[in-house]
């Protein structure tokens, strides 16, 4: 695809207003000061830290975890302008648009679809399943990125169209919330070595957490995307 850039500089990742830049980097600096010490890398740490920001919750310290090709996949995926697919709407209306903009990103989702909605009361299973195969069907998970912060089901679909349909997504964002399934489809998408991934060990997560990740990449690329073009 032919990805058409915003011009608006690097400051499309920074709050509109003089007062939300200094709040948002006053808050950034609380946590580095908080979260003491941890084991993830440079590249790993900003986005550690933007899910702890949203959510002042320290124990992410810890119960992020990362494919090792993860953020560079990540980045490679936002600067190409590769398509999110999300299992709920929350998430891309969580997404800021000028961010997604600058690289040309669009979001996906199809957890309400009528013809969705329909496959799963004739098949018996979840919406987040059938919105998952409408994705595969519409070629978004080959080369897209997976976001799923709420479905369990969504996660587990995708590992199976992983395994045994071939599909590849540049890079899956698994932190589905909650008490059924959810700590085990995280767990058995951190077996997968094939492909890069980005987990919250357990129950925790949820769509701000996907949110916070997603923009933490946008930032790295928007970075390195600036990096470059001053070379």
């Amino acid at each position: 695809m032919t990805v058409v850039r915003n011009n608006s500089s690097n400051n499309v990742m920074e709050q509109m207003t003089t007062a939300g830049r200094k709040i948002e980097h006053a808050s950034f600096d609380v946590v580095d000061q908080e979260a003491g010490s941890h084991n993830y890398t440079a590249g790993q740490w900003p986005l550690v830290r933007r899910m702890i920001h949203a959510t002042a919750d320290f124990e992410f310290n810890g119960l992020a975890q990362f494919h090792p090709d993860a953020i560079e996949a990540g980045i490679k995926a936002m600067i190409a302008g590769k398509p999110v697919l999300a299992d709920v709407e929350m998430i891309c209306v969580g997404l800021s648009k000028p961010r997604l903009a600058h690289f040309s990103i669009t979001t996906h989702q199809f957890i309400s679809d009528d013809d969705v909605i329909e496959k799963a009361k004739e098949q018996g299973g979840t919406r987040a399943v059938q919105a998952m195969r409408k994705a595969a069907q519409q070629g978004l998970l080959n080369g897209g990125i997976v976001a799923i912060g709420n479905a369990p089901t969504a996660l587990l679909e995708v590992i199976r169209l992983i395994k045994e349909e071939g599909i590849k997504p540049s890079l899956i964002i698994g932190m589905p919330v909650g008490f059924v399934s959810a700590a085990e489809s995280k767990e058995a998408l951190s077996k997968l070595t094939e492909l890069p991934w980005i987990i919250t060990q357990g129950r925790k997560g949820g769509t701000t957490l996907v949110v916070s990740a997603i923009h933490a990449l946008l930032a790295e690329a928007i970075h390195r995307e600036d990096t470059e073009d001053s070379a």
